[in-house]
């Protein structure tokens, strides 16, 4: 029993990425509908139902089922691609597929070093639920196999694709979610609204403000970032912080006091709250008369309730174009929404 779990602990080792305490379904779809082309070929939504929904719900943690039901039928889809290029390519190289797989992916993958292998292991201690590296090795060593040869086999469809045409047209689930006039950054004619309910107590969302200012510094104007407040339960300060910077954000000073709040996030006292206004030269006074007040209680509520009703449980919560993305993902998974919906508009 304890060797399967510490086994887990490698395999999810992913999925820690957002504090914890329903997304809208896109319109329907047909068996039939296409929902990609490679070239001339099509894939239609029940070729890919066939892999898609054989995955166990496990895979897809605490996912809402419509979007579970995507993200299973994205990556099948995914890989009903990749075979198909793969195999038009070894069709008109003349080989076998085995051959083709084995020459250009399976040759390139470097076997991991026992250097690699400890370097895993230190990287993720915390994260591995008190594993010993003897009874993590050959796990973490077939966890970098796999994924060195997954990017070896992504690197070379990627080749391939930009041979052949491909385009992906199914169709994700969106949420609906206004901004409610809540402070933001960029213009609202940009052709990406990401909303962010987010949380000031939370480590997950301290650790997601670097990867959105990697995001708004990559795609600059095409991005209109929109924060909404969700401070969790379990977060005493997270609700007094919230409407702290909503006063803040009275002085047109909203960004600033976030960064504050962020990097002094051991210090969310209310006399904390107070003074990172003063040292930010706002009008204490005004300030501070604000927060006593609790002049914006009500649009902090209402802004958990706006998260809750869209399916927010955890911070950060994003809604890329209405498209859910929970916790402090990479800044690659922020991308690859993002260069899909700017694909979609052309």
């Amino acid at each position: 029993m304890q060797t399967t779990k510490i086994l887990s602990a490698v395999w999810l080792v992913v999925l820690g990425t957002a504090c914890s305490t329903a997304a809208q379904p896109s319109s329907q779809s047909s068996p039939t509908d296409v929902v990609a082309t490679i070239g001339p070929a099509t894939v239609t939504l029940a070729d890919v139902d066939k892999l898609a929904l054989r995955q166990t719900a496990d895979n897809f943690g605490d996912l809402q089922l419509v979007q579970a039901i995507y993200e299973a039928r994205q990556a099948a889809l995914d890989g009903i691609v990749a075979d198909r290029l793969i195999e038009a390519e070894a069709k008109a190289l003349g080989l076998e597929v085995a051959a083709l797989v084995d020459r250009e992916i399976e040759r390139k993958v470097e076997a991991p070093t026992e250097a690699d292998v400890d370097a895993w292991y230190e990287a993720n201690r915390a994260r591995v639920q008190g594993g010993t590296i003897e009874q993590l090795r050959d796990p973490i060593r077939t966890l970098l196999t796999r994924e060195r040869t997954q990017a070896a086999r992504t690197g070379y469809v990627d080749v391939l694709r930009a041979k052949t045409p491909v385009k992906i047209v199914l169709e994700p689930p969106r949420t609906v979610v206004a901004d409610a006039g809540r402070p933001a950054k960029g213009s609202v004619d940009a052709p990406i609204q990401i909303v962010e309910f987010s949380d000031f107590q939370c480590p997950f969302c301290l650790r997601a403000t670097s990867i959105v200012k990697e995001v708004l510094g990559k795609y600059g104007d095409r991005i209109r970032l929109v924060y909404r407040h969700y401070p969790l339960p379990n977060h005493p300060n997270a609700r007094p912080a919230a409407e702290a910077s909503m006063c803040a954000n009275e002085q047109n000073q909203f960004w600033p006091y976030h960064d504050r709040l962020f990097a002094s996030a051991d210090k969310l006292t209310d006399d904390d709250l107070k003074r990172h206004a003063a040292d930010l030269g706002l009008d204490a006074a005004k300030f501070n008369a604000c927060f006593d007040a609790h002049k914006f209680q009500a649009e902090v509520a209402a802004d958990m309730s706006a998260g809750s009703e869209a399916g927010v449980s955890g911070t950060p919560a994003f809604f890329i174009n209405g498209r859910m993305l929970g916790g402090a993902q990479p800044f690659e998974t922020f991308a690859r929404i993002i260069e899909d919906e700017l694909a979609r508009r052309k």
